[in-house]
C-alpha cells in the first residue's frame, strides 16, 4: 500500500471554487467517499466540509482562492474535529471556514457566480469561519503522527445556519474493549466529501466527484495504539475513503449507537483497499481534545 494523505489537493484551485481541479478532467456527477457502495448522507447533518481561502499571487493583503479542502465532524455545538494536515502548511493569510451542508460545490459554484473574484464572500456564502488549532506534536512520529485538529466556530452563527446533533465521542480504550472478534462483528461507517476512486482514462488515473457529503459502510482490518485500519474492498460490500475525506468520520456502532471512534487520515493512492484512520479513543487524541470538548 502506497500511504497518501487525503487531503485535497489545492494546486491550480480556481476562484470559481471548481472543487477537485487536478482530478475533475471529465465532467462527470459530483459523487464522494468510493463510487461503489456509497450512498448520499443527508441524514448525517453533524458531518461537514472545511473550507479554505488564502493567497496564491505574492499579494497576502488579499485572498485570491476558496476552495473546499478536507471534511470532519462536529463534536459538539462549537467544535468541527478534522486531521492537523489539512489545517497545517498553508499560506500565512489562510482562513479557515466549516459549512454542514449536504452539497456545498454547488454552492460554491452558484456563489463564485454571484461574487466574481471575491473567494471571501464565497466562503462566507456557504460556511461560517473559525479558528483552527491543529496538534503541536504534528507531524509525529509514524506511530503516532498527532494528525488530529478542530476548528472553533461561533456557536450562534452555526446554529442560525444548521441544525445538527454532535457526534458521539468514545470513551478511552473504546475499541481495546472490544477484542479482536468484536472488532470484526463491529459495524463500521466512514463519512465524506471526497473523490471517487480512480478512474483510468486517456489521460491516465483521475479521481473524479467530490462536494457532496456520502456515507459507505467498511469492515475492520487492524489495529494499534493510535491508528485503526478499515477495509473498504468492494467484493465484500464495502466503500471507502478517498482525496478530500481527511478529517472526517468514521463511525461504529457501539451499545447500540452510532459513536465517532476515528477520522480519516490515509490509504492507498487509488483508493481501493484501506482506509488509515486515527483513534479518537486513545490517550493522545483524548489529551488533544479533552481542552475543547467534554470527553465521556
Amino acid at each position: 500500500m502506497t500511504a497518501v494523505p487525503v487531503r485535497l489537493s489545492t494546486i491550480s484551485v480556481t476562484v470559481t471554487a471548481a472543487a477537485c481541479a487536478l482530478v475533475l478532467a471529465a465532467a462527470l456527477p459530483s459523487s464522494a467517499i468510493n463510487s461503489y457502495n456509497a450512498t448520499p448522507a443527508p441524514e448525517r447533518t453533524e458531518v461537514g466540509v472545511l473550507v479554505a481561502t488564502w493567497d496564491n499571487d505574492g499579494d497576502p493583503a488579499t485572498p485570491d482562492r476558496v476552495d473546499w479542502v478536507c471534511s470532519g465532524t462536529m463534536i459538539d455545538a462549537d467544535t468541527f474535529l478534522t486531521a492537523a494536515h489539512c489545517t497545517t502548511d498553508w499560506p500565512a493569510n489562510v482562513k479557515f471556514y466549516v459549512s454542514l451542508d449536504q452539497d456545498v460545490q454547488a454552492g460554491l459554484d452558484k456563489a463564485a457566480a454571484a461574487h466574481p473574484g471575491d473567494p471571501a464572500a464565497v466562503a462566507k456564502a456557504v460556511a461560517v469561519q473559525g479558528v483552527a488549532h491543529s496538534h503541536p506534536g504534528f507531524p509525529g512520529p509514524a506511530s503516532d503522527t498527532h494528525d488530529i485538529s478542530v476548528v472553533e466556530l461561533p456557536a450562534a452563527q452555526v446554529k442560525a445556519r444548521w441544525t445538527f446533533t454532535p457526534a458521539t465521542l468514545p470513551k478511552a480504550g473504546a475499541l481495546n474493549a472490544l477484542g479482536p472478534q468484536g472488532l470484526k462483528d463491529t459495524s463500521f461507517l466512514v463519512a465524506g466529501y471526497g473523490t471517487q476512486e480512480a478512474q483510468r482514462g486517456p489521460g491516465g488515473h483521475t479521481h473524479p466527484g467530490g462536494g457532496v457529503r456520502m456515507k459507505a459502510p467498511v469492515t475492520y482490518d487492524a489495529l494499534n495504539n493510535a491508528w485503526l485500519r478499515l477495509a473498504m474492498t468492494a467484493p465484500q460490500g464495502n466503500g471507502g475513503a478517498c482525496y478530500g475525506d481527511s478529517g472526517g468520520p468514521n463511525f461504529a456502532t457501539l451499545g447500540g449507537r452510532l459513536t465517532l471512534v476515528a477520522t480519516t487520515i490515509t490509504g492507498d493512492t487509488p483508493c481501493y483497499a484501506t482506509n488509515v484512520t486515527y483513534r479518537l479513543d486513545s490517550p493522545g487524541a483524548r489529551d488533544f481534545l479533552s481542552p475543547f470538548t467534554k470527553l465521556p
